[in-house]
């Protein structure tokens, strides 16, 4: 009984904020900022909670979420004023990547091509932050950076497909409410899983709590899962993969002169020839003659850079992990599936999978160390708890329940969600050297979703030479800020 009453006498979480002031250029002129750093308490009516542990009738505590808000100062009506709501994917990873890396007024210093430089790592001013066109609000989920499920509570019960978006939806609509911007244009910005995440927060804001947004933005988007899972008996990836794998040879020289020449007009081979020749051969599978299987064999090896003995092989499908060990597999080193334009080194070179990738090394350190430093000695939170920059625990252990038997797609959610609401906007961000998301399976969605022909024009693509965090790669994050300053404003009542 001592411990019982003890254990019910543990006080209950509570919000912990901190604000402090900040300035940054951008375009010359100088915008003062407040940043709202910390944890909210997500709690969940329980009228019936009284039966169980007589605890009076009203909210459980479920989480501590914790997040970063920059908010403009010197705005007169907030209601004008776009709100953003920002997170990245992994499962399991935190928001410091869009947040350090794209959107914040602060990033993480790499060189212009989005390599490391030597430590000790730093932060710089964003001279492309879009905080000088909408406030923003980074999210991390439960379990990833300082949030955390409360006591009592089960961390797995958030690490699944519809608890993770019910979650995350309820905290926008917390922070909504909680800071008085429910006539604020809202936006959200998801990368990877997050756009996953993204889709689907765009139906459960509207349905459930009648949270209107204008736009939706994609950063590496992942909408429909049969489109990267290279399962036996689902061709679609082979086939969706194949411009990157030939953008990716293309990078690494290691095509014929012909299409080294020109990028735009070597994908777009890569692109008619994956459509035609290539899936009806896939398609066909033990029916396809010789003499079209030789032929497409070298049609194969001509676009990816691979021996056509190899392609073979592999029955013509190249799986994603062996197209980054071979392609240089010559030369003993291995590309990556982050950003295929990075190089990396295995002990073993005769492997069929890489034992890092070169793209992920690269940056976790960097933004890891930056991170820290910055919420600490700029935004005064004070925590010890670890920050869960990306967490293997959580997305190996992701439940994806409600999708059994059936691969993950939230590409009608997003369809419903539009034309429910004909004003939201979309926006696709695609790196052409991305081997996690690739821009063709991008592509691939958006053409079948099954939107109204009069609402086709709610959704923009637009593409980069870099990778899957394209703003990486300093030319492109600037043209990514243009891109995503255009769609804000372009979303946004006049």
């Amino acid at each position: 009984m001592a411990e019982a009453s003890a254990k019910d006498a543990q006080p209950a979480p509570t919000d912990q904020i901190v604000t402090t002031q900040h300035t940054v250029t951008v375009d010359g002129q100088v915008i003062r900022y407040t940043v709202t750093a910390g944890t909210l308490v997500l709690k969940q009516e329980s009228e019936k909670r009284g039966e169980q542990d007589g605890a009076s009738e009203g909210e459980k505590p479920k989480a501590t979420f914790f997040f970063v808000a920059y908010m403009r100062d010197g705005v007169a009506d907030p209601a004008s004023r776009p709100l953003t709501f920002s997170f990245n994917g992994g499962p399991g990873s935190s928001s410091v990547w869009l947040h350090l890396g794209a959107l914040g007024p602060r990033r993480v210093l790499m060189a212009d091509d989005g390599s490391a430089l030597p430590p000790p790592y730093r932060l710089v001013e964003n001279a492309h932050t879009l905080l000088d066109v909408t406030d923003l609000v980074f999210i991390d989920p439960v379990s990833t950076g300082y949030s955390r499920p409360v006591e009592g509570e089960k961390a797995k019960e958030f690490h699944s497909f519809k608890p993770d978006i019910e979650s995350v939806g309820d905290f926008i609509r917390l922070f909504t409410t909680r800071y008085g911007r429910w006539l604020s244009p809202k936006f959200l910005v998801g990368e990877s899983y997050g756009t996953t995440r993204a889709a689907g927060l765009a139906g459960y804001l509207q349905e459930r709590h009648g949270l209107y947004l204008n736009g939706v933005m994609l950063i590496s988007a992942i909408l429909d899962f049969g489109t990267a899972e290279f399962h036996p008996g689902n061709d679609l990836p082979y086939i969706l993969f194949l411009p990157t794998y030939t953008a990716t040879a293309w990078y690494h020289r290691r095509l014929a002169a012909d299409l080294q020449a020109d990028l735009a007009a070597t994908l777009a081979e890569a692109r008619a020839f994956a459509l035609g020749e290539y899936a009806l051969a896939l398609l066909r599978g033990n029916d396809l003659p010789a003499d079209s299987r030789a032929h497409v064999i070298a049609q194969l090896a001509r676009l990816t850079g691979l021996s056509a003995d190899y392609l073979d092989r592999t029955d013509l499908r190249i799986e994603i992990m062996r197209f980054t060990k071979e392609l240089l597999r010559d030369r003993r080193r291995t590309v990556g599936r982050l950003d295929s334009r990075f190089i990396g080194l295995d002990r073993d070179s005769a492997g069929e999978r890489f034992e890092h990738d070169p793209s992920m090394s690269a940056i976790m350190g960097p933004y890891t160390a930056a991170f820290n430093d910055y919420v600490r000695r700029d935004l005064g939170f004070e925590s010890d708890l670890p920050y869960e920059i990306l967490s293997d625990k959580v997305w190996k252990n992701w439940s994806y329940a409600e999708h059994e038997n059936r691969y993950v797609n939230v590409a009608d959610t997003l369809r419903k969600a539009i034309h429910m609401n004909p004003h939201l906007k979309v926006f696709v961000a695609n790196g052409y050297y991305d081997l996690a998301t690739p821009y063709f399976a991008s592509e691939y969605t958006v053409s079948h979703l099954g939107l109204d022909p009069s609402l086709w024009d709610n959704i923009t693509l637009a593409y980069y030479e870099a990778g899957h965090m394209m703003y990486i790669h300093l030319p492109s994050l600037a043209q990514l800020k243009a891109d995503l300053a255009a769609f804000v404003r372009g979303a946004t009542p006049a």
